[in-house]
């Protein structure tokens, strides 16, 4: 996928009902799986909500849950209640649909901008790798192309290069932290509020890694089962995803067939851009 496909995925159209509720839809966004990937219809939903922002007000958080399993090849409609409208705050719920069925519900904020206390903790960045001297997964799985599970890793919209090895195969330092350079594979020109909703998308690709990797079971275990439960995401500073961004993850605990993972993006100078925590499903196959 290149940028202007993911402009295009992150695109939602206004059916033209204007009631209390703003009908937008979706295009889709097939799998190898069938399922729609969660941080598509993060990403649509926020566009979504975005277009019913008053101008000038930036997104800052947002807070969803995952209801349902979505089929991917098909289109998803969104609808925004738009629950408040205050001097320097607007609230959004999103609904996001298919055949009648909630399949995602999800608060969003947003705020003019202010000004006020700040401080941050800021990341050293002098003890990680340039992120063009590690490897992409191109490099390293380009000749697995052909497989269909193989080809929706190799062709997302995000360059991700790990600065730990990646689990995709093979799991081969055990821990419940990784850490990941990211940038979108092109020049995306697009708003803030995109590039919000596209950090949102890239976010969900990896968030459950740190549960697989402390329990050493790489992405290729057969029978293994991850879904996403819920997601919330706090926007910091300003940043373009077609930068790169390193992604800090932290998974703390997993239990009752659950698993907790929280994230940090940091720009190149250190600054601190966004947060994320996500808990999930987490099915291991038995021996």
């Amino acid at each position: 996928m290149t940028a202007a496909d993911l402009l295009s995925m992150l695109s939602v159209l206004d059916s033209g009902a204007r009631t209390r509720e703003d009908i937008l839809t979706g295009p889709p966004l097939p799998t190898w799986h069938g399922r729609s990937f969660g941080g598509q219809v993060l990403g649509q939903a926020l566009a979504a909500a975005g277009t019913t922002a008053p101008e000038g007000r930036a997104l800052h958080s947002m807070h969803g849950y995952f209801l349902r399993p979505g089929n991917s090849s098909e289109r998803m409609t969104f609808e925004v209640d738009r629950l408040y409208d205050g001097r320097s705050f607007s609230t959004r719920r999103v609904q996001a649909y298919q055949e009648g069925q909630v399949l995602m519900s999800l608060i969003s904020s947003f705020q003019v901008p202010d000004e006020g206390v700040e401080h941050q903790e800021r990341r050293d960045m002098s003890d990680l790798p340039d992120p063009d001297s590690l490897p992409t997964v191109w490099e390293k799985y380009g000749h697995l192309a052909s497989n269909g599970q193989a080809s929706w890793v190799l062709n997302r919209p995000f360059d991700f290069r790990y600065v730990e090895s990646d689990i995709i195969l093979e799991v081969a330092e055990r821990s419940n932290r990784q850490r990941v350079w990211m940038r979108s594979r092109d020049t995306l020109d697009a708003s803030a509020l995109i590039h919000s909703a596209a950090l949102a998308f890239a976010s969900d690709y990896l968030l459950l890694e740190p549960i697989a990797r402390q329990h050493g079971t790489p992405w290729a275990t057969p029978g293994m089962r991850f879904a996403s439960l819920d997601h919330a995401m706090w926007f910091h500073r300003p940043f373009r995803v077609d930068e790169w961004l390193l992604y800090e993850l932290e998974s703390p605990t997993s239990q009752n067939g659950r698993g907790l993972t929280h994230g940090r993006f940091y720009d190149r100078e250190g600054n601190l851009v966004a947060s994320v925590s996500q808990e999930g499903m987490v099915r291991f196959p038995t021996e």
